[in-house]
C-alpha cells in the first residue's frame, strides 16, 4: 500500500547529531575537522559514525574526473564516494557503506522513482516536504546503532545546490531534542596585510547561515595560526555564540595532528557538554590514547618513493599517500613521496626514478600517460627497484612483461589500444553488454586466494585476503600460461581472475588488481605498502624488519 514519505524520526532513540557546515570558501578542511572531532569522541568511549552530504547531481562520485573532485574512494559494499569518506574511515577506524554518502542525485532519483510508482498518493511532489523528508530519513538510517552521527554538508553555505539539505537540517533540529543536535560551522579567518586576523568573512558566513534559519552552536576558525583571544571574542560577539564556543583549527604539518590540536582547544569537551553526554564519557585517564601514540611516534630515517601518475593533483592519490604514511608509521620511518608525471616522464621526469628508493604505479583510466608508466615498470624490473603496481599499475606490469620479456610486440590493454594484436588485458566478460558507466565496474570487497609460499603470502601472512576493487578490465585468461613462463607469477587469484602478480629473483615486485590503499589505516597499515617499505629498508641497508600481516 502506498504510504506518506517517512522521515525516519523516532524521539525515543536518543541519538546525537553533529552537523558540520562550511563558509567563506571550499576546501577549508571541514571534513578533517569533523573527522578529528569524531576521533576524540570515539576515544572517549562513544560509538561514532559519519555521513557526507554531497550536493552535486551525480548519483555517486564514480564518473567524476579526479581533477575536479580528487580520488574516487571505494567502500566495502562497492559504493563510489567522495574522498572525505576515506578520511572518516581512517580517523574513526570504521568501515562505512554507501548509505553514509547522500547526494542530490541519489535523493532525487529515489524521490522520482517513488513518484512514478504512485507512492505519494497523487500529491504534488515538491522539494518540501518530499525531498527534505528523504534527506532526513537517509541521515537517521545511517545513524542507527550508534551514539553520535557527524554529518558533513559539502560545499559552502550560500551555494544554491546546498539549500535543500540545509532546509532539511533546519527541520531536523525542530524534530529532535535541543541537546541531541549541535551545529558546527567552519570558516576562514584570513590575515590582513598588517598581520591582523580578520573576522568579517566569518561574520558574513554566519549571517548567511542564520538567514536560512540555522544558528551555529560552535564556530571553528581555520587560520595559519591559533586565533588570538581578541579574535575569538569578536567572533563570539558578532556571531551570537559564547566565547568558549569559538575554537581554533590552525594549519599543522600532518592532518593526523588535527585531533591533538582540537583536543588542546577543548572542542571535544565542549561538544560533549553541549550534547549532554559528558557524564557518560570515559574519564580522561581511561580514554583511548593509541591515536596520539601513533601520530607522534618518532621516525628513524626516511625513504623516498616515486609515485608515477598522470593526475598532477595530490588529492587524486590521497589514499595512496596515506597508505605510504601508514607504512612509515608502522616501520617508524619517514616516507617521502616524489611526484613523477607519467605523461612527461620520458622527456623530463626519468631522473626522479633514479632518485627514488622504491616505485609505486597507481590506478587510472584512459591512455594518456600509460607509456610513461610502462617505462617506470621496466625501470623497476631491470634495476631491481622495489615496486608496487595498483590496479592499472598491475595491468601495465603485465603489458610491460608481455612486450619486453615474453616478446609480444605491440602487446597492450584493450582499454588503451582496442586494436592491439595481443590484448593481454581485456574487458571483463560481464562488461560486454554494459550500457551505463556509473556503478557498473567490478566494485567493493572481494576475496583473493593466495599461493602458499609466495611473496604475497608472506606479505599478507596467510593464504587469502579481502580487498576493495574498482576496475572494468583484467588479465586476459588466454594469455595466462604464456605470461607465467618467464619469471612472472600470478600468486593471487579469484577463480579465473588474476588478482596478484609478483616476479622471481627481485627484491620486491608486487602488483595487485585491487586497491589495498582503501583499507589502510594509521593503526593497521596495508600489507603491500609495509612490504614495499621493508624491501626498501633492506635494499638500502637500513633497519630491517619482517613483513607482518
Amino acid at each position: 500500500m502506498p504510504t506518506e514519505p517517512d522521515t525516519g524520526y523516532d524521539p525515543d532513540l536518543g541519538r546525537k547529531f553533529i552537523f558540520v557546515t562550511g563558509g567563506v570558501m571550499s576546501g577549508l578542511g571541514k571534513g578533517i575537522t569533523a573527522a578529528s572531532t569524531g576521533r576524540l569522541l570515539s576515544n572517549a568511549g562513544f560509538d561514532v559514525t559519519a555521513v557526507k552530504i554531497d550536493p552535486y547531481l551525480n548519483v555517486d562520485a564514480g564518473t567524476m574526473n579526479p581533477y575536479q573532485h580528487g580520488e574516487v574512494y571505494v567502500l566495502k559494499d562497492g559504493g563510489e564516494v567522495d574522498l572525505d569518506l576515506g578520511n572518516y574511515e581512517r580517523f574513526l577506524g570504521v568501515d562505512m557503506t554507501f548509505d553514509h554518502n547522500v547526494t542530490t542525485g541519489k535523493t532525487y532519483q529515489h524521490v522520482i522513482e517513488k513518484e512514478r510508482a504512485g507512492d505519494y498518493l497523487g500529491k504534488t511532489v515538491q522539494i518540501i516536504p518530499h525531498v527534505t523528508d528523504d534527506i532526513k530519513r537517509r541521515i537517521r538510517e545511517a545513524a542507527e546503532g550508534t551514539d553520535v552521527c557527524i554529518v558533513e554538508v559539502g560545499g559552502t553555505v550560500g551555494d544554491i545546490e546546498s539549500m535543500p539539505f540545509l532546509e532539511a537540517l533546519r527541520q531536523f533540529a525542530h524534530e529532535e531534542e535541543d541537546d541531541d543536535i549541535l551545529f558546527a560551522h567552519v570558516t576562514l579567518v584570513p590575515y590582513s596585510k598588517n598581520g591582523e586576523q580578520k573576522t568579517k568573512p566569518t561574520q558574513h558566513s554566519v549571517k548567511e547561515l542564520r538567514s536560512i534559519g540555522l544558528q551555529p552552536d560552535v564556530l571553528v576558525g581555520r587560520c595559519d595560526d591559533e586565533l588570538d583571544p581578541e579574535t575569538k571574542e569578536k567572533i563570539a560577539l558578532f556571531c551570537d555564540v559564547p566565547t568558549e564556543a569559538v575554537f581554533s583549527n590552525p594549519d599543522v604539518e600532518d592532518v593526523y595532528h588535527v585531533p591533538l590540536m582540537v583536543e588542546r582547544e577543548g572542542l571535544d569537551e565542549y561538544v560533549m557538554e553541549r550534547l549532554n553526554i559528558a557524564e557518560e564519557a570515559l574519564p580522561k585517564a581511561e580514554r583511548d590514547n593509541r591515536w596520539r601514540e601513533l601520530v607522534t611516534r618518532e621516525r628513524d630515517g626516511s625513504v623516498d618513493i616515486a609515485l608515477v601518475g598522470k593526475y598532477a593533483l595530490e588529492d587524486a592519490y590521497m589514499s595512496i599517500h596515506e597508505a605510504l604514511k601508514h607504512a612509515g608509521i608502522e616501520r617508524e620511518v619517514e616516507v617521502n613521496v616524489l611526484w613523477v608525471d607519467s605523461d612527461e616522464m620520458l622527456d623530463h621526469h626519468a631522473e626522479r626514478l633514479r632518485e627514488a628508493d622504491g616505485i609505486v604505479v597507481p590506478g587510472g583510466f584512459g591512455s594518456r600517460g600509460t607509456e610513461g608508466k610502462i617505462e617506470a615498470v621496466r625501470y623497476a624490473r631491470e634495476n631491481e627497484v622495489p615496486f608496487l603496481g595498483l590496479c592499472l599499475g598491475f595491468q601495465l606490469a603485465v603489458v610491460e612483461h608481455a612486450r619486453n620479456v615474453v616478446g609480444f610486440d605491440g602487446a597492450n590493454s584493450a582499454e588503451i589500444e582496442p586494436d592491439t594484436p595481443h590484448p593481454v588485458i581485456d574487458l571483463l566478460p560481464e562488461q560486454y553488454d554494459t550500457q551505463n558507466l556509473g556503478g557498473t565496474m567490478r566494485l567493493g570487497a572481494h576475496e583473493t586466494e593466495i599461493e602458499p609460499g609466495s611473496l604475497a603470502s608472506r606479505v599478507y601472512g596467510g593464504d587469502s585476503c579481502v580487498e576493495r576493487h574498482r576496475h572494468r578490465y583484467e588479465v586476459n585468461p588466454e594469455y595466462i600460461d604464456r605470461l607465467e613462463s618467464d619469471g612472472l607469477a600470478f600468486s593471487g587469484r579469484a577463480g579465473n581472475r588474476m588478482e596478484i602478480l609478483e616476479r622471481e629473483n627481485h627484491p620486491y615486485f608486487l602488483g595487485t588488481q585491487f586497491h589495498p590503499e582503501f583499507r589502510s589505516r594509521p593503526d593497521r597499515a596495508s600489507p603491500p605498502f609495509v612490504g614495499l617499505v621493508d624491501a626498501i629498508l633492506e635494499r638500502t641497508g637500513g633497519r630491517t624488519a619482517e613483513v607482518e600481516a
